[in-house]
């Protein structure tokens, strides 16, 4: 059947070839003079690709990905005003059966409360969002990513006892569903086979959910694929004793995914498209524990190869990190891959030190500093396998007071910590407050402080001295030494970086980062705004090698513009470099900063600056 997807859409919508975006479409291709249909499926097809483009063409701007989660954001989060009244009288009822009293949620704890909904309900949707604009989900065909996205909005919070899905509605307060890629990859294999009239395969033709296909309900179908993938006993994973199993690059791919489905590894590998996809691209390496007879069929880690190189490494723990016991298996394996897996060791080795610390606490046991600097992420990141951060950490920064913990940590007393500037003075050593051009301006008169965050541990502010690298004195030597330390330079960043100038001896240069609103442009502004803006303040443009430079030593995952005097790309567009993440990788790129281009009110700026002569 021609366009057998969009007629699965249409009928799931018979309204959906009339909708506006659908129409509008429809309009665009007509005053192109382009051939259109009037047939549903036809003008859905189309619609579609318009879909796929604005997802996909862009991933690397973090600004146009930023504007599709704004747009998912108004049209799907709830809003203040449509927060119901019996949500803040549970919060009150909650209250007392914790021992407070009868209490009246006033108007600004209401705002509070409506804040943390809002939040929670933003960064649930971003994973959705994130998960189906990347690489990961482009196994799967637009349609299908349409369908099971928009079906997700409808969806309120999973009952366990029920075992389905509450529907969501406009005073719905509760986050969007957990993002379950196993899960997920089971539902969307199995509908693109049914939608395609092909034949199921051994481990999807089950009886119940082939009910389910026949009704296309994402939501029933999406919460049996959970409970079906549940998570591996606990007795099972205190056991390591097992073997790595070596899927070869273009295998067949249904030997790997059929030893996962079911296990609840989260993997995404456990879907079809995905497994075939990632074996397109390398070796696949997986160690299974034995079972209670003896065979290796439990999944415990897996190592994903690219192009020969490691891609990642995941474990069956929340959000796939590895498992408290794995990790001995993994450091192993890893030592077989020479340097490519000494990055990897690092993670290894934060993860066996998180699970320590997590014993101390939930033992009662006092942390040393040397146990609070590495919980409080002083002097490097926690790195873990999974897709977000360890949630134990939170989990255990929650239980302590982080003032006295700073105390520890920068060895001073509490009265040397300023919650604010007025409590600076000539002893004060740590600052945690408001970050500011007001604030900075104090912080200089006071070189004694030399601890700073907006909130600790979380939000460190930036503001350093960078010594650059008399070694690296040429963008050839510049290139090199990105590539030695395995970090991503863009083709755009390359094209500046070849125009770069590098001192020849060493160079010292301050810096401090702001956000445009902290520069008192509370509403965004264009490039020549900030910079006239940044001038008047008495900061300065940086030397353009201050970008490289900085990229070489910093290894922060936000992603920040370096106030420099732009440079032009192979197109001639005005660009500055920009340092970003992408996964566990650095990145060195260039962002488009002509003299109009406009800058939201939360874009991160790093300035140069001079210090106060003493």
């Amino acid at each position: 059947m021609k366009n057998f997807e969009e007629q699965f859409l249409h009928q799931k919508d018979s309204k959906l070839h009339t909708s506006a975006p659908v129409e509008h479409e429809k309009a665009r291709k007509e005053l192109a003079g382009e051939k259109t249909s009037q047939k549903p499926a036809d003008k859905i097809a189309d619609w579609l690709k318009v879909v796929e483009h604005t997802h996909t063409a862009h991933r690397e701007d973090p600004k146009v990905q930023e504007r599709i989660k704004e747009y998912y954001h108004k049209e799907y989060v709830i809003n203040e005003e449509d927060i119901p009244q019996s949500y803040y009288d549970n919060q009150a009822r909650l209250a007392r059966e914790l021992g407070h009293g009868d209490i009246e949620i006033t108007e600004e704890q209401k705002k509070e409360l409506a804040e943390v909904v809002i939040a929670d309900q933003e960064s649930t949707l971003d994973k959705w969002t994130d998960y189906f604009s990347s690489e990961d989900a482009d196994v799967y065909p637009t349609w299908s990513k349409y369908w099971a996205f928009t079906s997700m909005l409808k969806m309120s919070s999973y009952d366990k006892e029920k075992h389905s899905f509450a529907k969501r509605d406009k005073g719905t307060v509760a986050p969007f569903p957990d993002l379950n890629r196993e899960a997920l990859a089971h539902v969307v294999d199995a509908m693109i086979k049914k939608v395609g009239k092909d034949k199921l395969t051994d481990e999807i033709q089950d009886e119940e959910f082939e009910k389910l296909l026949g009704g296309a309900n994402f939501a029933k179908l999406y919460a049996y694929a959970i409970e079906k993938v549940t998570p591996t006993e606990q007795n099972e994973l205190e056991n390591t004793e097992g073997e790595w199993i070596k899927y070869d690059k273009g295998s067949d791919h249904m030997p790997l995914v059929e030893s996962l489905q079911g296990h609840g590894t989260g993997w995404c590998t456990a879907g079809e498209s995905t497994a075939e996809t990632q074996l397109k691209a390398g070796d696949f390496y997986v160690y299974y524990s034995y079972d209670k007879d003896g065979q290796p069929t439990i999944p415990r880690t897996a190592v994903r190869m690219q192009e020969g190189s490691i891609a990642e490494i995941r474990g069956v723990a929340h959000e796939q990190n590895l498992d408290p016991y794995i990790n001995d298996v993994v450091d192993e394996k890893l030592d077989e891959f020479g340097i490519e897996g000494e990055s990897y060791q690092k993670k290894s080795s934060d993860m066996k030190k998180l699970t320590e610390i997590d014993n101390k606490t939930k033992e009662g046991q006092e942390l040393s500093k040397k146990d609070l600097m590495f919980l409080y992420e002083i002097d490097s990141d926690i790195e873990g396998f999974g897709y977000s951060k360890d949630p134990r950490i939170q989990e255990i920064i929650t239980t302590r007071n982080s003032k006295e913990d700073a105390s520890i940590v920068f060895e001073c007393t509490a009265e040397q910590i300023a919650m604010n500037t007025t409590e600076i003075d000539k002893s004060t050593k740590v600052y945690i407050g408001e970050w500011n051009i007001e604030v900075f301006n104090t912080i200089k008169q006071y070189p004694n402080i030399t601890h700073l965050y907006e909130s600790f541990p979380d939000k460190k502010i930036f503001m350093q001295s960078m010594e650059t690298d008399p070694e690296i004195n040429s963008p050839e030597k510049a290139t090199q030494a990105l590539k030695n330390k395995n970090i991503y330079l863009s083709s755009y960043g390359e094209d500046i970086l070849e125009k770069t100038e590098f001192s020849q001896e060493k160079e010292t240069y301050d810096l401090a980062r702001f956000t445009v609103a902290q520069l008192g442009l509370s509403n965004g502004a264009t490039t020549d705004e900030i910079y006239a803006k940044a001038k008047e303040l008495g900061l300065e443009l940086c030397p353009a090698e201050v970008g490289p430079q900085l990229r070489l030593q910093n290894t922060s995952k936000e992603w920040m513009l370096i106030a420099m005097k732009q440079i032009s790309d192979r197109g001639g567009d005005p660009c500055v470099f920009d340092l970003r993440r992408i996964g566990d990788q650095s990145k060195l790129s260039s962002s488009s900063a002509r003299p109009d281009e406009r800058w939201s009110s939360y874009s991160e700026v790093v300035f140069r600056y001079r210090k106060l002569k003493t």
